[in-house]
Formats: structure tokens, C-alpha cells, sequence
């Protein structure tokens, strides 16, 4: 269930925002980061990461279950374009530098392109912590939905957050044109027996899950051909999010909240949505999501991806859906 992230070789250029308003926080010059970021940043070598980490601000947003507006981490785009706006999710205790390959080649592009961070992941505000529950995600999302892009969208969702991208459609269909749906997490019946756990329990298994060790041997069996150093520094930038002191609360929160179970919401999903799996995807058979979702969904355009890859490498099937729709070998339903 660990977002990680392929190493991708493409120039970019700096990028600089200007006439930001005094209400958002955190925008700066590319070679500055947001001062609410976790210090550690600065250790990060990855160019991409620290690329798209000056990019990132926090906007206020209202909330029905806050008296206090949440100020809410994400990456706007610097284009508004005529185009529906693409607006990335990030999967399971992740955050949208989850994105920072692709996010590039999306602007590149001309694309209006959102990466937003899920409430209670990413580098949001949450000192005084609100709900984490499923419920109060979807309010969020739809709440910076409605204050700042605020138009149909085309939502791609990668491994669990497809099952985020299922929830709120169905939910709010009004704020939706398509779905991009990556390698997606949507046949677990939500945390299962974890949400039964003593909450002591729950915190030491939260506290391994942000494990340097535990997510260094990930990446170390996820990627190969890599150096023990890109390895360490993926695993640092995978990790950032876990630094603030009110992620475990947050983490536990929504462990034991039962997390999310959409199986039923699928038959409900009444957009086009594009569905994209791994040929060698390990976690779940290609065959049988590519047939289960054709038989689910009410309009789905299904492509495999051929990449050597497992599961947790969903970010290298990004990369390639990217440049297949930019080159027009994919594209969503009409």
C-alpha cells in the first residue's frame, strides 16, 4: 500500500508563481520551499521532488465539521485552460509529490493540472486535527472542489485513490466529467480487521509504517537497478508527510474509521472512465480488475500497461498513460 514513485529523466525548467494572494500560504521562488514543510526537505536530492515542493501551497478550506477553515496542501496550476482541468490524487499515505514526474509533463502540455493532497495525508494543516474518516475526506476534497477549481473535472485516481476518485463521484457527480483510474485499490473491504484494534496497537503499527527501514526495504524490493543512496532518497521523499507531529493521530483516525469499501459504489460510477492496469501487476490480476471493471463500470475504456514492474511501480504506469494521451494512443471515451 505504499505510494512510491519511478525515477523519470526529463528537463524541466524552474517554475515561479506571481501575483499570489495574501489568503494562500506558502508560495515560492523554485529554489525556495514553503516554510510549513517538514525541514528535512532540505535533504532531499531528487530534483523532481524538490521541483514540485516549491511549488506546493496550503488555501484555506471552509469545512462543515471545523469552525476553523483547514489550510489545505496542493500544487495549482500556473495555466487556466479552456480544457476540463486535470485534477491528480495521490494513493494510500502519500502526497502529491507522488506526482512529480508527471506533473511536469502535464504543463508541458498545456493542461490546467491540480495535485491535491487527501485530508490527512500530504502537508496539510491539521495541529488542531479534524475527523480523518471517509466522510470527512470526501467533504474536504469537494469543499476545495467548490472555493478553487470549481469546474467539471477529469480526476485520476492511482491505486487507492481510485477508491477516493469511486467515493466522490458517486457522491458528487456534478464536479466530475471523466475518470482516470491507475492499478486501483477498490476491491479491499476498507482496513478490516485493523479497525478493531486497541488504539495502542493501532499507534505502534502506525509508527512502523513510517519506518525508514520498513520503507527503505520496500523501495529496495519495488526498483531495481537503482543505488542504495536513490533508494534512501525515494524513501525520504515518500516518507516527508509522516514527519508532522499530528500524522500518526491522523493515521490511527482513519484506521480505525474502517477506511474505504466501494466495491458497491462502482455500478453507481455513471462517467466515462478510463481504467489502466499493469501487465505484470502482482497485487491484483490485470485480468481479472479488466474484467471485473468492464462488467462494473457504465462506460470504461480498459488498457493494460506493458511495464516490468510491480503493484506498488503504479507511478511508472503514470509516466506511460501521460505520454500515450499526450500522443493520442490513449484517449478517454468521447
Amino acid at each position: 500500500m505504499f505510494a512510491l514513485t519511478a525515477s523519470f529523466a526529463s528537463a524541466t525548467m524552474p517554475m515561479k508563481r506571481s501575483g499570489s494572494s495574501s489568503k494562500h500560504v506558502g508560495v515560492f521562488s523554485a529554489h525556495e520551499f514553503p516554510s510549513f514543510l517538514p525541514k528535512q526537505v532540505e535533504n532531499i536530492k531528487d530534483t523532481f521532488a524538490r521541483n514540485l515542493a516549491t511549488r506546493i501551497e496550503r488555501l484555506p478550506v471552509p469545512v462543515r465539521f471545523s469552525e476553523n477553515s483547514i489550510m489545505s496542501s496542493c500544487v495549482r496550476p500556473l495555466i487556466k485552460s479552456k480544457t476540463s482541468p486535470v485534477v491528480l490524487l495521490h494513493g494510500f499515505d502519500s502526497s502529491c509529490l507522488e506526482w512529480r514526474y508527471t506533473y511536469p509533463l502535464l504543463e508541458e502540455a498545456g493542461l490546467e493540472t491540480w495535485a491535491v493532497d487527501i485530508l490527512g495525508w500530504g502537508f496539510s494543516d491539521l495541529e488542531r486535527l479534524p475527523p480523518c474518516d471517509v466522510a470527512s475526506k470526501r467533504e474536504h476534497f469537494y469543499q476545495l472542489w467548490k472555493s478553487y477549481i470549481k469546474r467539471p473535472m477529469i480526476l485520476v485516481g492511482p491505486s487507492l485513490g481510485a477508491a477516493v476518485a469511486i467515493d466522490f463521484v458517486v457522491n458528487h457527480p456534478e464536479a466530475v466529467e471523466k475518470l482516470v483510474l491507475i492499478d486501483a485499490s477498490v476491491y479491499a473491504e476498507g482496513t478490516g480487521e485493523l479497525a478493531n484494534l486497541p488504539r495502542l496497537a493501532a499507534y505502534a503499527g502506525v509508527y512502523l509504517l513510517k519506518s525508514i527501514p520498513l520503507r527503505l526495504y520496500v523501495n529496495v524490493l519495488a526498483f531495481t537497478g537503482i543505488s542504495f543512496s536513490t533508494s534512501l532518497d525515494w524513501t525520504n521523499v515518500g516518507r516527508l508527510h509522516c514527519l508532522y507531529p499530528w500524522w500518526a493521530d491522523a493515521a490511527v483516525g482513519f484506521m480505525i474509521s474502517g477506511g474505504y469499501n466501494v466495491s458497491t459504489q462502482i455500478e453507481k460510477v455513471k462517467k466515462k472512465t478510463l481504467i489502466i492496469w499493469g501487465e505484470d501487476d502482482q497485487i491484483i490480476s490485470n485480468k481479472l480488475a479488466v474484467n471485473n471493471c468492464l462488467a462494473w463500470f457504465f462506460d470504461a475504456l480498459c488498457r493494460d500497461c506493458t511495464v516490468n514492474c510491480q503493484m506498488q511501480l503504479y507511478a511508472k504506469y503514470q509516466i506511460v498513460v501521460i505520454f500515450l494521451m499526450l500522443k493520442g494512443q490513449i484517449q478517454l471515451p468521447n
